[in-house]
């Protein structure tokens, strides 16, 4: 494991931005996992400008998100297909069909759920995977539980997650109860791990999950076991 304890929300972001762009410049037909979310935003404004610049390709990289609102198709503003377009998709050169999001509107989501694992596992697997963490421990959708889960699965939304983006709506009533994530074995198969952490209100549970048991009741306490995981984190 290793932390890299940034000076500030934009220093994290050039350090969490450098770390996926030296990914992409070794490999540059990478399998790259992203994150939604209000704390990767600086990094993929960061990644926006140094393709713009010319020091980035994304042409050939493949993306994988690990998650989306079940019942929201990818025209709502706050659907993830939506967010990933704005905030960095349609500001890099990477083609489209290389872009991928769990269908929330799928008709079976057991078929869904199974075809996305299959992707995953089709492009050999995530070579990077970004990752935020909940104030409740989770990771993509990956709610406190008893056990850890496996492949890729619609969970139902705990209450303070549904509180945590009620602001992103027009009422708490509009957040979706259900979304469709990546598992936690889907997330540990990804050869590297980048955990971008932001605010002094993350640092608790930041704490636990990193030195605390590893227990499902913190599904991010899981990464200690991942043999390449760099955290990047400010208060």
């Amino acid at each position: 494991m290793q932390i890299i304890e940034a000076k500030s929300y934009e220093d994290m972001s050039r350090k969490a931005a450098g770390i996926i762009a030296a990914q992409i410049i070794l490999k540059p037909q990478s399998v790259i996992g992203l994150a939604t979310g209000s704390t990767p935003i600086g990094a993929y404004n960061r990644l926006a400008e140094l393709n713009n610049q010319g020091d980035l390709d994304f042409s050939q990289i493949r993306t994988v998100n690990l998650d989306e609102y079940c019942g929201l198709d990818g025209s709502h503003e706050q659907s993830y297909r939506y967010f990933m377009d704005k905030q960095l998709f349609s500001k890099i050169n990477i083609p489209k069909a290389n872009t991928h999001i769990p269908n929330g509107t799928a008709g079976d989501m057991k078929i869904e759920c199974a075809r996305y694992d299959t992707l995953i596992e089709d492009m050999g697997g995530i070579d990077l995977q970004l990752l935020g963490i909940g104030h409740n421990g989770h990771i993509g959708f990956n709610e406190p539980n008893d056990v850890f889960t496996g492949a890729t699965n619609v969970v139902k939304l705990k209450q303070s997650t549904i509180n945590a983006n009620a602001r992103f709506f027009e009422s708490e009533n509009d957040v979706p109860s259900q979304a469709i994530t990546m598992g936690i074995k889907s997330i540990m198969l990804a050869r590297r791990i980048l955990l971008v952490v932001s605010g002094r209100d993350k640092q608790k549970i930041l704490k636990q999950a990193l030195y605390g048991p590893i227990t499902p009741e913190i599904p991010t306490s899981i990464l200690q076991l991942h043999v390449n995981l760099t955290v990047v984190t400010c208060d």
